[in-house]
């Protein structure tokens, strides 16, 4: 049994581009290594975002796993909690709560306010829970942006409906709020609830001393994907007993990760945007491969550059992921492990938002066949011999579990 490293390029998928000649950013970069990939492997597609669920990474993670969403999809909120070693109650909910930044003409400009500093970000949501929390809500700092809120009692619900802050910008905030998916009177008052404390908390923050002199400043929170505790079966009992390590910058990877009870590795320095520890999660994914079946090497910053519209920063990302994470942990590693590459969902650059549309897959290691297919990308990839894949398929083939 061949160990293997999946290599996830967070929203790395994107459309041909005028620009670029037609070209994707990802066939526009150079990219040898994750070419290798393909050139000495088989390629294909896989749906990793099905109808009725959001077109979120944790929904697509879970598929890039095999973890049937309709069976073990809890929210965002929840996979966050976990990451972040919450103890959820029976009858708490956890909310992913973005810091985000809105104009003066009630627009939703940024989803991340500007990428905001950690260290800032962190003190607006304690200085948020100081003032504004109370047996009901709680606050809690994540890594920039990425926060959340606990709501507590029987009398709040997750049958809330949200709109995505990424996938909402530009939009006016009057046509983004909360509705209540059913009509119990729990789902009314929770988003009441919320509304309140939204407003609440943008006049606190429109006077905090770090928002002020800011271009892009977190002024508002921005509650979304709730739900309970999660539930998952562990990978190794999922998969015939294989172990497997996560190595992440992100709560809601490191959570997804931490339910499934995969060993989740820590790099100091990953950031989740452009300046994150290439070298250190590259280091950290050849040391994990030694005690593991499989490494899990999930890398955010391309997804983040594809929300921003930026398209020479997002090929800038593609790069540093081919030459500072692939290249080396294969160089390392040999070439008998099975190394897989592809993205949990497409950014395409003119919608800044997230798809459904099938990834690109590349599969390659000990008694594969190469398919003849000489690069890694979203027009040749459906052309190989794996077909498009769907469900636990990607996952049980890497781990020699399934045939296609």
């Amino acid at each position: 049994m061949a160990k293997a490293v999946i290599f996830l390029a967070d929203g790395m998928a994107d459309e041909p581009i005028a620009q670029l000649g037609g070209k994707t950013p990802l066939e526009a970069a150079e990219t040898p290594a994750m070419d290798r990939i393909a050139a000495r492997g088989i390629n294909g597609t896989f749906f990793s975002l099905p109808e009725g669920f959001p077109t979120s990474s944790d929904a697509a993670n879970m598929s890039v796993l095999g973890y049937n969403l309709a069976r073990f999809y809890p929210g965002r909120g929840p996979i966050e909690a976990v990451s972040q070693g919450i103890n959820l109650g029976n009858d708490d909910i956890a909310w992913r709560c973005n810091l985000v930044y809105v104009d003066g003409k009630d627009i939703l400009v940024d989803y991340s306010a500007g990428h905001i500093d950690n260290a800032i970000s962190s003190q607006l949501i304690r200085d948020l829970q100081e003032k504004f929390g109370s047996a009901d809500v709680t606050f809690y700092p994540g890594v920039s942006y990425r926060n959340l809120l606990v709501l507590h009692g029987r009398k709040f619900s997750a049958a809330v409906d949200y709109f995505k802050p990424d996938s909402s910008q530009g939009e006016p905030v009057a046509q983004l709020r909360l509705k209540p998916l059913d009509d119990s009177p729990e789902a009314a008052y929770t988003v009441e609830f919320l509304e309140d404390l939204g407003r609440k908390t943008a006049a606190f923050l429109a006077r905090h001393p770090l928002t002020q002199g800011v271009k892009n400043p977190g002024n508002r929170i921005w509650p979304w994907s709730p739900g309970h505790r999660p539930n998952f079966i562990p990978f190794a009992e999922k998969y015939a007993g294989r172990t497997a390590a996560v190595i992440s910058a992100v709560d809601v990877i490191r959570g997804i990760g931490k339910c499934a009870q995969m060993d989740v590795i820590e790099v100091p320095g990953a950031t989740g945007f452009i300046d994150t520890n290439y070298e250190g999660k590259a280091q950290a994914a050849i040391k994990a491969l030694a005690d593991h079946d499989l490494v899990y090497l999930h890398v955010e910053a391309i997804d983040e550059c594809s929300h921003m519209g930026d398209l020479e920063l997002k090929m800038r990302a593609i790069r540093d992921f081919d030459q500072r994470i692939v290249a080396p942990v294969m160089g390392a590693c040999g070439d008998d492990v099975i190394y897989a590459v592809l993205p949990d969902h497409p950014v395409p650059l003119r919608l800044k938002a997230h798809t459904r549309t099938p990834v690109p897959v590349a599969i390659c290691g000990p008694g594969i066949v190469p398919d003849g297919i000489g690069h890694y990308s979203e027009t040749l990839a459906p052309q190989g011999t794996l077909g498009a894949l769907k469900e636990d398929e990607f996952i049980r083939f890497v781990l020699g579990l399934w045939q296609p």
